[in-house]
């Protein structure tokens, strides 16, 4: 049971300033927003003002800690934050009343007042800076609705004056013209709100910030009025208009316009947007770590608002009735309200969010409903912190010892004091004489010497280490700075330290928290490999910077019309239609808007590279030559069917670059569109989309260019994380625009998904396939496994109809549908699978391989699912080949709760950690819920998992989702487990977590565990998580820099985090540490001599030294050595340490500082001062040193004891340095030459010049060899134990420290990489990780997976892929196809013969004759791409 002096200490410790001046307010009452409308009555008190929870905050976001009213008192209330400032301080009072003034008052208190002011200028240089990047956020603009009659009343909070423009004069608005910021590196100086910075898309020139008139634009089409016309009123426009109106200045209620590529600036229900359907697109990586783009679509009542002449009539008028605000990114309840009483339900599909970025749409109108700190994200963000090193949190208690120490020395010279003058007065002792006074006599005198040494001794605790380390650290900063090692060439920003006082936290990190999407991968997907029909094509060298590739266009016929063209955005809303351009098109532009006039294929957005393999083109220019019915044709059948499935089974859309008249595929996530470019790429060219029909450019088909194949889309089954899979059905149509009777299912999906669905007869093909997967999988691949199968028409008709009930059903609605699915989805055949890589930053597996080696557990948080978590885990060496994956789920019925599946793995896969015995752990009537018992899944092979799964040699990573996380934080109980739970685990990843759910899982161990945590990030979503973590490290490559403006380091690429911790941070905790025990030990050699002496000076607090030599021990004498420590000393080269990452360990494990190093060398000092004192003392006493036989003056025998402690204090620090280069010299040096230079000089200053107590001092001390003597000596003995030791150490007992050191001493070209894994000496590395890292494994045993929520194990094959689920334009696209599925079939027949002729391709479209062809009768063959369930010998063709 902790004490309550223990209790009191740790609340003053965690003491948290930020609760005093904290700016975050409580999210306020629901609300109802009043567009056009006048407040109700009830809105107004009785003085006819605004209700205060009727008054709405305004849209500043403020993330800087000061304002000039609040700087002094918060920087100063931080700052005394230090026992050590409180004593300064107090002694510096104390010394104010003349009876214990030693020298002027005011100089006594310059110290203290200069070390508050150089922190407070650091503080405030650095808030500055946030100052202005607040201002750069807060001054982007926006268009508002203004003019005509439009109004708006709802109530908004005055902003917050921060007096930034009087510090910074030069910061002015008219900057904006040039974007967010004037370069990367200024913005990461500044640090802005978590969405400020504008990441990608358009460039931030292009976003509108001014116009030329007057910030005024009208909608397309509306004349521009001539200034000073009708409706001029003042100069400003009474015609309905968009004005530019800066960020902070909008006000909920406001009607606003943004443009494509535009992030927002608040959270907006949309009115009407320029796409079809009124679809919106957005990315929400900055809040939820997703990469796909998400749909919403407009609320239905107010689809007419889509002009500022119809936004500000006046009949347009309307409510929205909101909930209070809240942090839920998901869940949002509203209600539009129109005049005639009418409500239209409004939920966050219906709504942009602040910190998402408007993408392919052209533009939105909506309407603002939340702002500044009521918007999500800001709720979700935290109060910027004040962060403190642990270094310096360890220093308070140390600090307090030493207070204790020098309390107890003024108490004990008070008491004996006070009882010598008590027994000598009586006796009439001379040195008595006169203390008669009321303040001086012998009944008060030992209070007042107990005061007079707390002022002699004060240097126990000295001021300048706090200025010392403030000055260190801002080195180290500028040292990381420098650094070109982790300097970004391609950006040219170099790493950066926003917060100057963390360094030494680098060096003591045991868990990172990194962020996915953007810090661990490029946001970007390269098709690396595929297998079909059992052959693996591995893919080209290619050129990443091949931006188009050519493709052949199929020949027409003459009579086909030039001007007709294919719309490829049409009605289909599927996914993101491309960027309608302004109407000022060139001609060339026009000439090329048909994608089937397309000679080219461009990259697609986030698609790092095209795909080429010359063995599958060879393939290919074989299956076109080949005999039917022999081996290449069936091959070649393969082929066609493989890639038919990728160019057709997806919802992307087709849009023509208007510089390079390519098409470039548009869709929802980097993954869909690497597919159907990677399809394109080879030659199935996915030309378009008109609704139902589909059209394909196939070379396998016609002569050299190919041919043009039409598909009419009849149904969708849409991809979802609980089907794993997502099929169409197509109906293949001939050139007249009849279907031939053949429906197609073509199907993508997860192996085990697609595997046991598969039709009898491919046992050798799936054994393949899985292999092939496998080893995909090994490379951190992620997988998509292929098939199809014909569907009769008979069949079909059946099928759809089932399909179309259960598609209207009321009841169980979601389940019917993925019944009637399934029944469909089966015997199917195998064509093969893909292999994508999730383009990682560079370097990043290594360096996560080495921060793991190096003692560092790496959790990752993510936004995206499961599958994409692991797949990422995989491919960054967060797990290992031979690693078991212990899943643990949220869901609803029929899963096990979440308490009972960590239980369950715990008793599973740990039940000898005692975790089952601690405390609290155990089930209750709560919990005792049936589960799954533990099983195996049947994936086609069974032996793959074989009988050690669970007890692979890898150990477990923990998988947890944001449902799941959702119970296991809810209480302390909970909490328990899962940390107990996750400290068995070599990595936890967590999926689906929001920015909330983030920093609890940083606190949760960051207070659990008492660990040194760091979170690394780049987007807005990792803002609170950075907060929260000890060290905060933000992403500022070439996208994000949102995660920056609340970072403590900025860097560009995740693999600089290796040499930040493991060099910089490991030097910086070296330096920090050894500087400040070395601080401490120099200052209590000096205050020790000062103790001795009180013995023979009646402990009257008198100094032994002259004044001027305790004046300046701080300041000259010592100062240096212990600053060329903190700067120049180096535990082991660099190089040693980035070859060898286990070395970490010693500065992760605290060596270089702590309680015990502290008593150390305060024992050091004072057994070092006990020998300078009374050796040079008993010297002097015994004989006289004069030749004239006089007795010595006090300050002879003290100035050699002086001399002799610098330079004892002096060497000491320097035999305490790792590295002895020309700075290290001349700091051990300079203070012992200032010293004597000083004693020379001081000694022949006359006393008419000014009173100088040792005058004459060099005529007897420079000649007496019991100086020389005495100096040698003492500075001898007083470092023979500390030399003894540590050559005893280096000898008997080296650490591989040590022996690095040696080693590079003697050989400079050492190789130490070939020395890791305790090459060196015996490091502790993880057996485990040891043998999993060199080992090689069966290629198929790949990590197996335990499900704890079904209980289900299976191997991992690396599946995963990412789309919006359920998502708004999906929804629509299947209304459309269910629409048309209820016309009569001839009806549909003769539409998609109307559809052709308006898709423009002449029905005489087929390839030429061949002289080859007399072995095809007919071209009916090559009209199919598919062909039926036969083996592949045999195949016949459609």
């Amino acid at each position: 049971m902790p004490s309550k002096l223990s209790v009191w200490y740790n609340k003053l410790v965690d003491f948290n300033v930020e609760t005093l001046f904290s700016r975050k307010r409580e999210p306020g009452p629901p609300r109802t927003v009043f567009v056009n409308e006048p407040l109700p009555e009830d809105y107004y008190d009785h003085k006819h003002r605004v209700k205060k929870e009727h008054v709405y905050c305004s849209n500043q976001v403020i993330t800087s800690k000061y304002t000039v009213l609040t700087f002094v008192p918060r920087n100063l209330l931080e700052q005394f934050r230090r026992i050590a400032n409180i004593f300064f301080l107090a002694i510096a009072i104390l010394q104010f009343f003349s009876i214990f003034s030693t020298v002027s008052p005011g100089l006594v208190i310059l110290p203290l007042i200069i070390v508050l002011a150089i922190t407070a200028l650091k503080d405030g240089y650095e808030d500055i800076k946030r100052h202005q990047s607040d201002r750069s956020v807060n001054y982007s603009q926006v268009r508002v609705l203004k003019g005509g009659e439009f109004r708006n009343e709802n109530p908004m909070a005055g902003k917050s004056k921060t007096f930034v423009r009087g510090l910074v004069p030069n910061f002015k608005r008219a900057n904006k013209k040039k974007g967010l910021s004037d370069s990367n590196v200024d913005i990461l100086q500044h640090g802005a709100p978590p969405e400020g910075v504008h990441t990608q898309g358009a460039e931030l020139e292009h976003i509108p910030t001014t116009t030329e008139e007057h910030g005024i634009e009208y909608d397309d089409g509306e004349p521009v009025e001539e200034s000073g016309g009708l409706f001029h009123h003042h100069g400003a426009s009474r015609k309905p208009h968009w004005k530019m109106t800066i960020w902070e200045d909008l006000r909920v209620g406001d009607i606003v316009k943004l443009m494509d590529d535009e992030p927002l600036p608040a959270d907006i229900l949309i009115c009407a947007t320029s796409e079809d359907e009124n679809v919106a697109y957005v990315e929400t990586k900055n809040l939820d770590g997703e990469t796909n783009l998400k749909s919403r679509s407009a609320c239905a009542a107010l689809t007419h608002l889509n002009t500022a002449r119809a936004c500000a009539d006046k009949h347009s008028t309307f409510r929205v009735e909101c909930d209070r605000p809240e942090t839920n990114l998901y869940r949002l309840n509203a209600a539009v309200v129109t005049p005639d009483g009418q409500k239209t339900a409004v939920d966050a599909n219906m709504v942009l969010l602040r910190g998402t970025v408007l993408r392919n749409t052209q533009w939105v109108i909506g309407v603002v409903l939340y702002t500044g700190e009521d918007s999500k994200i800001v709720l979700n963000s935290g109060v910027t912190p004040s962060k403190r090193s642990r270094v310096e949190r360890q220093m308070n208690p140390q600090v307090f010892t030493n207070l204790l120490l020098l309390a107890a020395m003024a108490v004990a010279c008070g008491i004996v004091d006070a009882v010598l003058e008590q027994h000598y007065f009586p006796l009439d002792a001379p040195w008595l004489y006169g203390d008669t006074q009321g303040d001086d006599n012998p009944h008060i005198n030992g209070l007042i010497t107990w005061a007079f040494a707390l002022i002699t001794f004060q240097n126990i605790v000295p001021i300048s280490l706090y200025i010392s380390i403030e000055g260190v650290r801002t080195c180290q900063a500028l040292f990381i700075y420098f650094d070109k090692e982790i300097f970004y060439e391609k950006t040219g920003q170099a790493t950066l330290a926003r917060s100057w006082n963390l360094s030494d936290d680098l060096g003591q990190i045991d868990y990172i928290f990194s962020d996915k999407t953007g810090t661990l991968t490029q946001n970007a997907m390269v098709f690396r490999q595929c297998t079909i029909a059992g052959r693996v094509y591995k893919g080209d060298a290619v050129d990443e910077a091949e931006g188009v590739v050519p493709v052949g266009i199929p020949e027409v016929d003459e009579g086909r019309p030039s001007d007709s063209k294919a719309d490829v955005r049409t009605t289909s809303s599927a996914s993101p239609p491309s960027a309608k351009k302004s109407s000022a098109s060139s001609s060339s532009t026009e000439a090329i808007a048909d994608p089937l006039s397309a000679g080219a294929v461009k990259k697609a957005e986030h698609v790092l590279a095209h795909f080429h393999d010359s063995t599958l083109a060879a393939d290919i220019t074989a299956a076109q030559e080949a005999v039917s019915g022999s081996g290449e044709d069936a091959h070649g059948q393969m082929l066609k069917g493989f890639w038919t499935v990728l160019a057709l089974c997806h919802t992307a859309l087709v849009s023509v670059d208007p510089h390079s008249g390519a098409i470039q595929y548009k869709a929802q996530s980097p993954d869909e569109a690497a597919l159907v470019q990677a399809a394109a790429d080879v030659g199935f060219v996915f030309r378009g989309r008109d609704r139902e029909v589909l059209t394909l450019q196939t070379p396998l088909s016609g002569d050299a260019g190919g041919k043009y194949e039409r598909y009419e889309l009849l149904n969708i089954l849409d991809f979802t994380s609980a089907r794993k899979r997502m099929s169409v059905l197509v109906r293949k149509l001939g050139e007249d625009g009849e279907g031939d009777g053949k429906v197609y299912l073509l199907i993508k999906g997860a192996d085990n998904v697609i595997m046991e669905r598969l039709r009898p007869g491919q046992d050798e093909l799936i054994r393949t396939t899985e292999d092939h997967l496998a080893e995909f999988a090994s490379e951190g691949l992620r997988t998509l496994t292929l098939g199809y199968k014909v569907v009769p028409e008979a069949v079909y008709q059946s099928w759809v109809k089932r399909y179309h009930e259960a598609t209207v059903s009321l009841d169980e609605r979601e389940e019917k549908v993925e019944a009637v699915s399934d029944e469909i989805e089966h015997d199917l055949t195998l064509l093969g699978a893909t292999a994508i890589e999730d383009r990682l930053q560079d370097g990043v597996p290594e360096a996560i391989a080495d921060l793991k080696e190096a003692g560092i557990k790496v959790w990752v948080l993510t936004g995206d699912k499961l599958e994409t978590a692991i797949a990422i885990g995989h491919s960054t060496n967060l797990i290992g080949r031979e690693d078991n994956i212990v899943i643990i789920r949220g869901g609803g019925e029929g899963h096990t709760p979440v308490y009972m599946q960590m239980l369950n793995a715990v008793e599973e896969f740990f039940p000898e950690s005692g975790i089952l015995q601690e405390d609290g752990v155990g089930l209750d009537e709560s919990t005792q819920t049936g589960g799954y018992p533990l099983q195996r899944i049947n994936t086609g092979v069974s032996s793959l998992v074989g009988h050690n799964n669970g007890d692979r040699p890898g150990g477990f990573v923990l998988v947890i989702d944001g449902a799941a996380l959702t119970y296991a934080l809810a209480d302390e109980k909970h909490k328990q487990l899962l940390l107990l739970l996750a400290m068995q685990c070599e990595g936890v990843i967590c999926c689906r977590v929001s920015p909330l759910q983030k920093a609890l899982v940083v606190k949760l161990v960051k207070d659990g565990v008492g660990a040194m945590t760091l979170a690394i990030g780049d987007g807005a979503n990792d803002v609170s998580m950075i907060q929260a973590a000890d060290v905060g490290v933000g992403i500022s490559g070439e996208e994000g820099l949102q995660a920056v403006n609340s970072s403590d380091y900025a860097i560009a690429q995740f693999r600089f985090l290796k040499r930040l911790l493991l060099v910089h941070g490991h030097w910086s905790y070296a330096r920090n540490g050894n500087m400040i025990i070395n601080f401490f030990y120099k200052n209590i050699i000096c205050i020790g001599v000062l103790w001795w002496f009180q013995i023979y000076c009646a402990w009257s607090s008198q100094y032994v030294f002259e004044y001027t030599y305790l004046l300046f021990w701080n300041t000259f004498w010592t100062i240096a050595p212990v600053i060329g420590i903190g700067l120049f000393d180096r535990i082991v080269d660099d190089h040693v340490l980035m070859a060898m990452p286990e070395l970490y360990s010693h500065s992760r494990n605290h060596e270089y500082f702590g309680n015990k190093l502290f008593l150390t060398y305060m024992f050091d000092g004072i057994v070092q001062s006990a020998i300078i004192f009374f050796l040079v003392l008993y010297t002097y006493r015994s004989t006289s040193s004069r030749p004239d036989g006089y007795d010595i003056y006090q300050y002879e025998f003290s100035t050699t004891m002086a001399i002799a402690a610098v330079m004892a204090a002096n060497l000491f620090n320097g035999l305490n340095t790792h590295v002895w280069t020309g700075w290290i010299f001349f700091a051990v040096a300079l203070g012992i030459v200032l010293v004597w230079a000083y004693t020379a000089i001081y000694s022949v200053i006359a006393p008419g010049w000014f009173p100088t107590p040792i005058f004459g001092n060099d005529h007897y001390l420079f000649r007496s060899a019991y100086f020389w003597f005495s100096i040698v000596l003492v500075t001898v003995l007083a470092l023979l134990p500390r030399y003894i030791a540590k050559a005893y150490k280096l000898v008997f007992a080296p650490s591989d420290l040590d022996r690095a050191r040696w080693i590079h001493k003697i050989d400079p070209t050492h190789d130490f990489s070939k020395d890791r894994h305790g090459g060196l000496a015996e490091v502790s590395v993880s057996h485990r990780r040891k043998h999993s890292l060199g080992r090689h494994r069966p290629h198929l045993f790949h990590a197996s997976r335990t499900d704890m929520s079904t209980g289900m194990r299976s191997v991992n094959r690396g599946f995963d892929f990412a789309t919006e689920e359920n998502g708004i334009a999906m929804q629509r696209m299947q209304s459309h196809l269910s629409e048309r599925h209820q016309a009569a079939p001839a009806k549909r027949k003769r539409n998609a013969s109307n559809l052709m002729q308006s898709f423009s391709i002449r029905r005489t479209l087929r390839r030429k004759k061949h002289g080859s062809q007399s072995s095809h009768p007919t071209d009916e063959p090559s009209s199919s791409p598919l062909h039926s369930p036969p083996p592949p010998a045999t195949h016949p063709r459609s």
